[in-house]
């Protein structure tokens, strides 16, 4: 599928096409004449000949299925780059999957997937300005893949700050596999914007001369959107941290209020079982050895009592 993109004016075209003049592909997508700077979306059964019809030689992989992380790579004549983008509903396990090619008449998506496809028609819905320019569509387009993700982390830390009551008051078991989950999740959404970050550094830095140099600011943006998404999951990170630390306290806390009620226990009781122990051993010259049951239960219940005000004393009752 092709999206004509006029000179100096980087939107999609909305002008109708003459599907009667303009061959369809085998795949029933429709070819829109070339012109000085075209959108292709490709799958990826498809990529090697359009390079070919294109003239860009590339002797790598363009499976998008093998691709697992975030990078641009400047070659003699053109941008090379991978998006692996985490699903939100599954951060951990699924991603969207794209390689694209950049040069001076082309930018080229190859994905399977559909979501090329789907940003781009959320670029147009949102009706993108007239006579804006090829680096400014780019800066559109990767800002639009990062742009739900504010409020993803807001999510995030909402549930962390969720957790953080819970710890306080509950303490329930299933805590430390939900943190496990959501340090995770965090984990790998800092690398990903780390790395997006530095895809737009490198189309920043413009090596091998494809954009203009007054629109490269346009690559600064993208960076810096990412750079603040990737301190604010550094942020969540430590948040989380903290959150670990206060219910792992409390846990320590109620240990601790366990050992001191059995330590308390043991210490009133350890006396007492001097006493019958000091009785028990029934030698023949033991004074009170017949008569001395009265004796001990007194002295039993005195030590008792003083053991009992010595602690509320100390307030470990």
């Amino acid at each position: 599928m092709k999206y004509l993109l006029k000179e100096g004016l980087p939107e999609i075209s909305k002008q109708p096409v003459n599907e009667e003049t303009v061959p369809a592909a085998a795949d029933g997508s429709i070819s829109v004449p070339v012109s000085p700077l075209t959108i292709h979306i490709v799958k990826s059964r498809e990529a090697l000949d359009l390079l070919e019809e294109l003239g860009i030689v590339y002797e790598g992989e363009l499976n998008p299925s093998d691709i697992c992380f975030n990078k641009a790579e400047a070659e003699q004549e053109y941008f090379y780059g991978t998006l692996a983008v985490p699903k939100s509903i599954d951060i951990l396990e699924s991603r969207f999957r794209v390689i694209f090619l950049i040069n001076k008449r082309n930018i080229i998506f190859i994905n399977d997937d559909g979501y090329v496809k789907n940003i781009i028609n959320r670029l147009r819905r949102k009706k993108i300005r007239q006579n804006e320019t090829r680096e400014k569509f780019l800066s559109l387009f990767f800002s639009e893949i990062i742009s739900k993700d504010a409020v993803l982390l807001d999510e995030y830390e909402h549930k962390l700050m969720e957790m953080e009551e819970e710890a306080l008051h509950k303490q329930p078991e299933d805590f430390y596999t939900r943190m496990i989950d959501v340090r995770k999740k965090l984990l790998t959404l800092r690398s990903y914007y780390e790395q997006i970050a530095e895809v737009g550094k490198i189309l920043e830095e413009n090596e091998n001369a494809i954009f203009a140099k007054k629109q490269l600011k346009y690559f600064g943006t993208v960076s810096d959107r990412a750079e603040r998404l990737f301190q604010r999951t550094l942020h969540l990170i430590d948040y989380a941290n903290q959150v670990k630390d206060v219910y792992q306290g409390q846990v320590d806390a109620k240990q601790n209020r366990n050992m001191q009620y059995l330590t308390v226990v043991s210490t009133i009781f350890f006396p007492l079982t001097l006493i019958t122990g000091w009785f028990g051993m029934n030698f023949e010259n033991m004074p009170e050895l017949k008569d001395g049951y009265t004796t001990v239960k007194i002295v039993s219940v005195i030590v008792f009592a003083i053991c009992i005000f010595i602690f509320k004393k100390k307030k470990m009752l």
